[in-house]
């Protein structure tokens, strides 16, 4: 009924408005999910032997951890220690990515992606609607790998 590009348009619109409307906590959030997804998708490529498309998804993956979630560390707004672990984490991170890429690496991939999800989690912990109750695994914040 639609064609492809209609679709990828009225989607594009949608993100769009999404990140207009997002609150500063809820860009890191957004960019979070952005990250976990491309990698997700990267390791399903790697899978399907689709080597075009796994470089695509890790690329997207690393321009969102260096280019959004390192980028916007600030050292006036927050712990300049913390934000140094941070920014050595984000870094890491980049390099197993690209270790990935070269050698279609999965478990660096399930690295990668349980680093950003204990980062992430600590973020919505942090975030302006959050309450204890809401925790999975009932108040633990460790994640099993």
């Amino acid at each position: 009924m639609y064609n492809a590009k209609g679709t990828q348009a009225y989607a594009q619109v949608g993100v769009e408005s999404a990140v207009m409307s997002a609150s500063p906590y809820q860009l890191v959030t957004m960019l979070f999910d952005g990250a976990r997804s491309a990698l997700i998708r990267a390791r399903i490529f790697i899978q399907q032997g689709s080597i075009a498309e796994k470089g695509k998804s890790l690329s997207m993956a690393i321009n969102i951890i260096d280019s959004g979630l390192k980028a916007g560390l600030s050292r006036d707004k927050g712990d300049p220690e913390l934000v140094d672990n941070l920014e050595a984490l984000y870094s890491y991170m980049v390099r197993r990515l690209l270790h990935a890429n070269l050698h279609n690496d999965q478990e660096a991939i399930t690295e990668v992606l349980a680093l950003l999800e204990n980062i992430a989690d600590a973020w919505r912990q942090i975030g302006p609607n959050h309450h204890p109750s809401q925790d999975q695994y009932n108040g633990s914040t460790s994640v099993s790998g």
